[in-house]
């Protein structure tokens, strides 16, 4: 997954987000985005929208598929899956 720029005020993220790794796949519709990990690490990962929608971080587990809101009937997009930060000490 090419690296994006993306803008967030979500407070999991010190530094501008990193994009999942080429092992976490999306499939995106308008009602869901599935976040699939076929790594062999747990990620904790959420989903960037073009409209700026924030939505919480998830753990996925090696093998699981993980599901977000999808792109919507209003003309949303979906950026890609990001990698969220987790605070010092937690």
């Amino acid at each position: 997954m090419a690296l994006f720029a993306a803008t967030t005020g979500t407070a999991a993220y010190a530094a501008p987000p990193q994009a999942a790794p080429d092992c976490v796949h999306l499939t995106v519709d308008w009602r869901y985005t599935y976040v699939s990990n076929d790594c062999s690490s747990d990620y904790t990962l959420t989903v960037v929208y073009l409209d700026g929608t924030e939505v919480p971080c998830r753990t996925a587990a090696p093998g699981t598929r993980i599901t977000f809101p999808g792109r919507g009937t209003q003309g949303n997009e979906v950026l890609g899956a990001v990698l969220c930060l987790t605070e010092p000490g937690t």
